[in-house]
């Protein structure tokens, strides 16, 4: 598969002040921010509760329990997001003052997605006067409708796209729901559980609950102590970080740098070996929600959340390392699934055509990890990839991701349209999705994906381009740059951290920890800048008849025995 390095076109950036470095201008706007207000990272700059639809109805569910001090049950998911929006929807409602509150996850591997019959049975059974879905529910017919045949409510937070039926739930509060006003439907499940929670409080203080009488106290409650949970919860899910994702991100950030965060975030900041004071968007991604998602791949998303609630350091630090554990057995199982994967491939005879739409299963793939592999196999094909696993009720459980431009979820539907019944049931975003199928089926999927795929997907789509933001000048590989890149953002999903391009003499060139290319490249200036390439492909590099390269890449900040230096990381080389 060819790759390709393109520099992206320059736009207007002349609306946006000159107080802001001429790149970093040129940066957001080929980045879509069309208003200099798009970059305010205050508090005050959040969009406002007011214009979600069902919110009210939600927060008169929510009192009603309060004033009846009724036994609240919240069924949160197993992944981070569902992680820290249970984490979030318990402590919110505790520091509210509500007394009767706990939390159920369902067992991946047992119970299935969301609140299901069967975790709607075990809700009740269990005593629910109100249900509280988080990061889950839009989805849940079956489930809602038994838990409300028992007599128990339900309020549904959700973020995900809802289907032809909602649920007839008691209130339903998600910025995707037909009609809901709100002006950011790029919300993480956690996202919408902060924003009940602070319109809750204003309900709250508008009656005059936070008194010293009813409350104990005459302090009203800070609901942004939870930012951090907010920040990690929606980098983690990868939502689309628009300008109202990024408030919540900052703000987030900030309260980790200065040390006001969970217990559980400080620990696995600790086993991850990040630095707190330097915290960046990137390390939610791929240092603490990694581990935090391990539990509910391997084991129980139980003991995730548990490390998020705790407010024992020692206790904390402790489940940490049971998840850094949980997260190496993973990664182990994800490196053999991924080389069976591609096994499976190169057995196929494409004589290096990849089809349109991967569709890979084998009877012994660990159904935690599924989505990893999706995700790995997707990167390095540049191509629609779903991946199935055996689940235990003998269907197919199918985790699905995509490229740029091809909406998976709405290849499901497209599927779910044209061969009735060939999908059980399917969920999703834009880029990852989930499906299960019956086991019998798979072949005729294989061809449904592999067909819907064809007839959707564009020859640019096809190609595997990287992006960048140009060349840089000599004199802009600083520490003083990079750390301006740094404060620019948080970046993330549809507002990518800058990535350059250039050409470069390849000056020095050695593999470090079997699979990553430790490079120099020496600009033609002569400034010569320290790279790492990591898992390179092994049958090109290293390679000793390059000796001009182009590379992408995005700016680091290397500290080894006490020396500080920019480091380059490497996302493409090719020569030249």
């Amino acid at each position: 598969m060819q790759k390709q390095i393109i520099a992206r076109a320059k736009v207007d950036d002349t609306f946006l002040p000159d107080t802001i470095h001429p790149v970093l201008k040129q940066i957001y706007a080929a980045r879509g921010v069309t208003n200099p207000e798009e970059l305010s990272t205050k508090v005050s700059s959040l969009l406002t509760f007011a214009n979600f639809n069902g919110m009210d109805a939600a927060v008169e569910l929510l009192i009603e329990a309060l004033t009846e001090d009724k036994r609240i049950i919240i069924v949160g998911d197993f992944d981070a997001d569902g992680a820290t929006s249970t984490a979030v929807m318990m402590l919110g409602l505790q520091m509210l003052g509500y007394k009767r509150v706990e939390f159920l996850v369902p067992n991946r591997f047992g119970f299935g997605y969301g609140l299901s019959p069967e975790m709607a049975e075990l809700t009740v059974a269990q005593g629910a006067e109100l249900i509280i879905t988080v990061d889950n529910g839009i989805s849940s017919v079956s489930g809602v409708a038994l838990a409300k045949k028992a007599g128990v409510k339900v309020l549904v937070t959700d973020h995900h796209l809802q289907g032809e039926e909602l649920p007839d739930a008691d209130a339903i509060v998600n910025p995707n729901q037909h009609g809901c006003g709100f002006g950011s439907k790029n919300l993480a499940g956690v996202g919408v559980a902060f924003y009940l929670l602070l319109a809750l409080r204003s309900a709250l203080r508008e009656r005059n609950y936070f008194t010293l009488e009813q409350f104990g106290s005459e302090k009203v409650p800070n609901i942004a102590e939870l930012l951090d949970l907010v920040a990690l919860g929606t980098v983690a899910d990868v939502v689309p970080l628009d300008s109202n994702n990024r408030i919540l991100i900052h703000q987030g950030l900030q309260r980790v740098r200065s040390g006001f965060c969970r217990p559980g975030i400080k620990a696995l900041i600790e086993v991850a070996g990040r630095h707190q004071q330097k915290m960046v968007a990137s390390d939610f991604g791929f240092a603490l929600g990694p581990r935090l998602n391990a539990a509910g791949r391997l084991d129980d998303m139980s003991l995730g959340i548990s490390c998020l609630l705790t407010e024992d350091e020692n206790l904390a630090k402790t489940i940490a390392h049971q998840l850094d554990q949980l997260n190496k057995d993973r990664r182990e199982i994800e490196q053999g699934m991924q080389l069976e994967a591609e096994r499976v491939l190169s057995g196929l005879g494409l004589d290096g055509e990849v089809p349109d739409g991967i569709c890979l299963f084998q009877p012994d793939w660990h159904e935690g990890v599924i989505g990893i592999v999706a995700g790995r196999i997707k990167d390095k094909y540049h191509r629609p990839t779903v991946v199935f696993a055996q689940a235990e009720n003998g269907d197919l459980k199918g985790s699905s991701r995509s490229i740029p431009g091809m909406h998976i979820r709405d290849v499901l539907e497209q599927i779910d349209t044209q061969y009735p019944k060939l999908i059980k049931k399917f969920g999703g975003h834009a880029m990852a999705a989930g499906l299960s199928i019956d086991a019998k089926r798979f072949d005729t999927f294989k061809l449904a994906f592999e067909y819907t795929i064809n007839k959707r997907i564009t020859d640019e789509q096809r190609a595997c381009s990287i992006l960048t933001d140009g060349p840089l000048a000599a004199e802009l590989y600083t520490l003083d740059f990079v750390q301006m890149l740094r404060q620019g953002g948080p970046w993330g999903q549809a507002f990518p951290e800058p990535v350059f391009d250039g050409v470069f003499r390849l000056a020095q060139q050695r593999l470090v920890g079997e699979k990553h290319l430790k490079v120099v490249l020496q600009h033609e200036s002569g400034v010569a800048l320290d790279g790492i390439f990591f898992n390179v492909d092994l049958s090109i590099w290293p390679n000793g008849s390059f000796q001009t390269v182009r590379a992408a890449f995005t700016l680091d900040i290397n500290e080894f025995r006490n020396q500080v230096n920019v480091q380059l990381l490497i996302k493409e080389l090719l020569p030249q």
